[in-house]
Formats: structure tokens, sequence, C-alpha cells
């Protein structure tokens, strides 16, 4: 039985070592490798694209690193992409953080902030940055929810959140102040805004069945 390769694609904006720790921790069979490099990735069965950060200085870093073309080309090869936090918002068309950013456009849809005045259902300000655990509601059966109960708590750090045009794509959503997406699937590609690294078990559930996963659903 050949490897499992997984790549973690490094533009230097991420915690790396703790997404690939986790992935170690689930898959000690596979071959986690942080990477720049175009071929590692290429050569890789299953792909994660992190971020975290402003996005004006993450898709900087993505479009010096030459990342704005490869990752549409690891996407349309077929193989398993994994988009994490602001990996997924820059998967997006358009973010209004830092007053207008163009993300790469693999997910029709645009990154907006929570605001300054969001408030609870008792009419309390909330925190922004949305920091903390919150339940995620599953909108499909898709196989990254494998064995992860409906309503579990992932783990979550961002002011920004994504708003998806193709709502066929959103596979969970979230409350703050207001519904939002944060996982969104199409074909081989899979996004979340939570942290899965950091989420104990449901978010290691979900980055096993990423490990195990075809790119089907």
């Amino acid at each position: 039985m050949s490897t499992n390769r997984i790549a973690v694609i490094d533009y230097g904006m991420g915690n790396l070592h703790s997404v690939a720790s986790a992935l170690e921790h689930v898959a000690p069979e596979a071959q986690v490798t942080i990477t720049s490099e175009r071929a590692v990735i290429e050569q890789a069965d299953r792909v994660i694209f992190p971020g975290v950060g402003a996005i004006r200085d993450c898709m900087a870093e993505i479009r010096n690193s030459g990342f704005d073309a490869l990752v549409p080309e690891v996407i349309a090869s077929g193989k398993p992409v994994l988009g994490i936090c602001v990996g997924m918002q820059a998967l997006m068309d358009h973010s209004e953080e830092n007053n207008g950013v163009e993300c790469l456009g693999q997910l029709p849809g645009t990154v907006k902030f929570f605001g300054k005045n969001l408030l609870d259902e008792q009419g309390e300000h909330l925190k922004v940055p949305h920091m903390g655990w919150n339940q995620v509601s599953q909108l499909t059966d898709h196989p990254l929810w494998q064995g992860i109960e409906n309503g579990s708590r992932f783990y979550f750090v961002h002011s920004f959140y994504v708003q998806a045009e193709k709502r066929e794509q959103v596979v969970g959503r979230c409350h703050y102040g207001l519904d939002f997406d944060v996982a969104l699937s199409d074909r081989n590609l899979f996004a979340v805004q939570f942290h899965p690294e950091k989420s104990h078990t449901a978010g290691l559930q979900l980055l096993k069945n990423f490990v195990n996963w075809n790119g089907r659903v």
C-alpha cells in the first residue's frame, strides 16, 4: 500500500505545525510535509491550505509565492483539498477586510465584517473577533462530517465571516449574532472557517475523515 502524502502549504501565514501535528496524530502512517515547493504539493495525495492573519497580507504572500496559480491547479486536479480559516476566506471571490481585497475566486462569495454593533438575542453586545467554541450545524451528509455529531463545537478565531453565493455549497453554518457559513464543499474541495486542529475530538475526527477522503461526495 502506497504512503498517503499530505502537503500543508506554507506561504508564510499560518500555524502550520499545529495542523501538521494534528494530522500526524490521526494518521501516523501518513507522510505529512509542510512545504512551499510546487513539486511536493503537486505530488501529494492531499493538500491542506491554511491561513491566519489579515487577508491582505495572506493574499500578498500567496501571490508572491505563485500559489495564486498553483492552488487552483491543485483543486482542478481532483485531489482532496482542505482550506482552513483564512485559507477558506482566500478561496472566496472578495473580502471586505483591509478596505477590500480580491481573493482566489475558487468559491463564489464574499467575506464580510461582523460589525462593531453585533448583538446577541438579548440585545447585549458581542465581542469581535468571534473567538472560542461554537456549535456548527451540519446541512448535508458530507463524508467529512462522518462520526461527528450534528451541533458539535469547534474552535473559532475571526472578525470576518463567509457569505457564500452558491447556497448548495454550504454544508455547515454557525450563529454569532447572525447566521454565517462555516463549511463549504465543492467536489474535491472542502473549506472550514474554524480550526479543526484546535477543536479536540470533533476537529481531529474531521481531519481523520479528510485523510481517508477520496475527494468524492
